[in-house]
């Protein structure tokens, strides 16, 4: 694999390439599947973007950011990558009207660090803040607040891109608007982009004040979703896949009043290196399951967290990702509509019979609200996402069949978390992907989209 660096010259031309020791492969967050690349472009100011563009071939492209999509959306096998990570510089913040214009690879928890102290907070976040502003907009992320905020798309009030057959172009919702469509929930296909100015939603507190609830069934997790969405902003809850039914605690909330805590939340254990397989088991994932049921039954009721323990629960575990052993492990996250919800009986039963639960199921309400993304994956329906650790063609068979549910029941999967769909479900999910591939850049390409858009 060569490197390409970029050092800026006295007169910061900034055009020069060097080639810069090997480094480390580039994963994605599920660590599956693996990629090797012929170069990576590691840029570090935006007037070095086009010129890496200009240098590539045909297809032969992808940006990088924090490497946080969980499968090979992120990567480009025998191909190259443009590491954009460096740009990360906040350009202006104005903190009367909670406008933020930064470089896309700022990352979210950058943006927190200067908004939360002066009211503001971000209008929809992923469970992970170490997710690039770009990365945010390339896959239309969500949150716990989609029924009444909808996806990141919403609150991007203008974009830079950078092709590499038109050059620099800004993007908004009434300037390029086709290019501004595409490019939100477009994967990081339809070109390079520099930076975004994103509206941020104003808060009274650094605190949740939140209420967890035990539940027995999907249906009685849809009542709770309909009554909590009319009065929190945020819902959510966690599903215990080897239940004898589906069980699981539903979690609300809202902002709370009064700034408490300025400090920085602490970092907790490092993983060192990838859990023994055998520890991920039958037997373990349904001893986790029942154990952290009761645990959080027993503590329902209501509290007042730190934004960080509410959004952000996993980040102070570094690279929990490991804990599922050396061959990785899937998310696959489907959206139903609300109609079909036995499917997701359906599917829960069909990953418990095979033996292979995970750890952190997570089920959410989508609303109404419509993403300005051509390819946005979020609609109106119930989303579950699951955690799979890699048994080869067991799990792959696996979600194959889950797929074939899915599709009968006139669902999506979610690309961002995806390591191996068909190009058929890929068609199912996302009707109109023929008129989004006509704003493909030339230059780029990915594992993921010569997957589905060339079988």
């Amino acid at each position: 694999m060569t490197t390409l660096g970029f050092a800026p010259s006295e007169l910061d031309t900034h055009a020069g390439v060097s080639p810069l020791e090997p480094v480390p492969e580039y994963f994605s967050w599920g660590r599956y599947p693996r990629a090797a690349h012929s170069s990576i472009y590691k840029v570090y100011w935006t007037d070095q973007v086009a010129q890496v563009l200009g240098n590539c071939g045909p297809a032969a492209c992808l940006p990088y950011g924090l490497g946080r999509s969980y499968g090979d959306s992120c990567l480009n096998a025998g191909r190259s990558l443009i590491d954009c990570s460096r740009l990360d510089r906040m350009l202006g913040f104005d903190r009367q009207t909670g406008r933020i214009w930064c470089e896309a690879g700022v990352p979210l928890a950058d943006i927190l660090s200067v908004a939360v102290p002066s009211g503001w907070f971000l209008p929809v976040t992923p469970g992970t803040k170490f997710v690039t502003v770009g990365g945010a907009i390339a896959n239309d992320v969500h949150g716990k607040n989609h029924h009444c905020a909808g996806t990141f798309g919403l609150h991007v009030a203008r974009l830079v891109l950078c092709r590499s057959d038109r050059g620099t172009i800004e993007c908004s919702p009434t300037e390029n608007s086709d290019l501004f469509r595409a490019t939100i929930g477009g994967l990081g296909l339809t070109g390079v982009i520099l930076a975004a100015e994103i509206q941020l939603k104003s808060i009274a507190g650094d605190q949740i004040e939140t209420d967890a609830i035990p539940f027995q069934s999907i249906a009685a997790f849809q009542a709770l979703a309909e009554e909590s969405d009319k009065t929190f902003e945020y819902t959510v809850a966690w599903i215990d896949c080897f239940g004898k039914q589906p069980r699981g605690i539903f979690l609300r909330g809202n902002h709370a009043r009064g700034f408490h805590d300025a400090r920085k939340t602490r970092s907790g254990p490092r993983i060192p290196f990838p859990a023994p397989d055998f520890l991920l088991n039958r037997h373990s994932l349904k001893l986790f399951n029942s154990a952290y049921y009761h645990w959080k039954s027993r503590r329902s009721g209501t509290a007042r967290v730190a934004l960080d323990g509410f959004f952000y629960p996993l980040d102070t575990i570094r690279r929990w990702n490991l804990l599922y052993g050396s061959r990785g492990f899937l998310q696959y996250q489907l959206v139903i509509p609300e109609t079909a919800c036995a499917a997701l009986g359906e599917i829960l039963a069909r990953v418990t019979r095979e033996g292979q639960g995970s750890f952190l199921a997570v089920l959410k309400r989508f609303g109404p609200l419509r993403s300005p993304g051509m390819m946005s994956f979020p609609r109106p329906g119930l989303t579950l996402a699951l955690d799979l650790p890699m048994r080869g063609e067991r799990t792959l068979g696996l979600l194959t069949a889950l797929d074939e549910i899915v599709i009968e029941n006139g669902g999506a999967v979610y690309p961002a978390k995806d390591a191996r769909m068909s190009a058929r479900m890929f068609g199912a999910s996302f009707p109109s992907w023929g008129d989004f591939r006509t704003f493909v850049d030339p230059a780029l390409s990915s594992s993921f989209w010569r997957r589905v858009s060339e079988s």
